[in-house]
């Protein structure tokens, strides 16, 4: 996982305090740990399955640990970027969780541990940062983290044991995973499709390509485990990006901002100019204006164009960017080649959408990090 030296977003700094402490914590992504653990029963409507700080050890935050004004509105999936360990016993998850809180204080030099969960590959679910149980048990709050600069104070952050850019998690780690994701979406007030990858906010390599194709697999193993149905999706979940946050889909947003128009950079930090390209973007297009330049859905729908095999431009560079950053085969030249057709076919196929290999405004979603009403099904 790619370390990301930022401090905490300002909205974030301005909103916080809701609860009884204070003091800021450095933001910042997570490295690495070693792990693994066993079974995680389901939880129903109790929090037992998670192995609180308490019990496995942890060291006291170095500062008083802060809330959240903000409203928690989507779970960010990491890997921790550490061997594949084959021991999955209790003590083997309780160590991960102090090596974890370790790195975590001493290297990085953050208050505590930077996620909220830990996920091991036997399939223990253990707190990460101090009061992360006891807010989720509230469903009100959340602790301000260090997992992903720009959503420390948005996302819920789990870290899961091992390294996935070519394997997937083992079985025990996934169900453990679904049942803590189905517990966080019921208190928060989330679904499914606000489930997404560090990536999709971050330019980081985690949660690992061969993980990430899992992911509809797993909103629909969480749709399930809400009672919840396709039906009741929005069309299409984009990620909500805005200028606290960088990367990949930031790079995207910004070809597309070129495509229409915009004098830019597609250098993926969200600057102020394109803050202010974003604004004009949707004061043009009549769409309500972000103080944060955040692209709304509606901002998305009316950046991105029907592209078929032959396009060429901005646009089109900015998929290729994308697609090549996760993973896909394909190289950012501008020209809607046969292996630009080849990944988005594939994209469509992983997702349930038409395998047409040209890219309409649902698999535009798909391509940018969202969640498509069609992969829930």
């Amino acid at each position: 996982m790619t370390d990301d030296h930022s401090a905490l977003d300002r909205r974030t700094l301005f909103k916080a305090t809701l609860g009884a402490a204070t003091v800021a914590v450095v933001g910042t992504e997570l490295a690495g740990t070693a792990a693994s653990a066993a079974p995680v029963a389901p939880a129903a409507d109790g929090f037992d399955f998670v192995i609180g700080c308490d019990e496995w050890g942890a060291r006291p935050p170095s500062s008083p640990i802060q809330l959240s004004g903000n409203v928690t509105n989507k779970i960010i999936v990491h890997h921790m970027e550490f061997p594949n360990s084959t021991d999955y016993s209790l003590e083997h998850a309780k160590q991960l969780a102090r090596d974890c809180q370790d790195l975590h204080m001493d290297t990085n030099g953050w208050a505590d541990t930077g996620q909220h969960f830990t996920v091991s590959r036997g399939g223990y679910v253990l707190e990460g940062r101090h009061r992360s149980l006891e807010t989720l048990e509230g469903g009100q709050q959340q602790v301000i983290a260090a997992h992903c600069p720009g959503e420390n104070g948005n996302a819920i952050g789990i870290e899961n044991e091992g390294t996935y850019f070519t394997e997937t998690p083992p079985q025990a780690l996934f169900d453990a995973l679904t049942t803590l994701c189905v517990t966080v979406c019921r208190q928060y007030r989330l679904h499914a499709y606000d489930l997404f990858g560090h990536w999709d906010f971050r330019d980081t390599d985690c949660p690992g390509a061969a993980f990430y194709r899992e992911f509809p697999q797993l909103r629909r193993a969480v749709q399930a485990g809400l009672g919840e149905s396709a039906a009741g999706a929005p069309p299409r979940r984009w990620p909500d990006i805005w200028q606290f946050v960088g990367g990949p889909v930031v790079q995207l947003g910004q070809y597309l901002l070129i495509a229409g128009g915009a004098r830019l950079t597609a250098s993926g930090t969200f600057d102020q100019k394109t803050i202010k390209a974003v604004q004009k973007w949707q004061s043009q297009h009549g769409i309500p204006v972000d103080p944060d330049a955040t692209f709304t859905t509606a901002t998305w729908e009316t950046l991105v164009p029907a592209l078929a095999p032959g396009a060429t431009g901005a646009a089109v560079t900015g998929a290729q960017t994308i697609l090549a950053h996760k993973g896909c085969a394909v190289s950012a030249t501008g020209s809607y080649d046969a292996a630009t057709q080849t990944a988005v076919t594939a994209i469509q196929q992983l997702h349930g959408l038409p395998a047409t290999g040209s890219l309409d405004v649902t698999t535009w979603c798909a391509v940018a990090g969202g969640t498509v009403r069609e992969s829930l099904s």
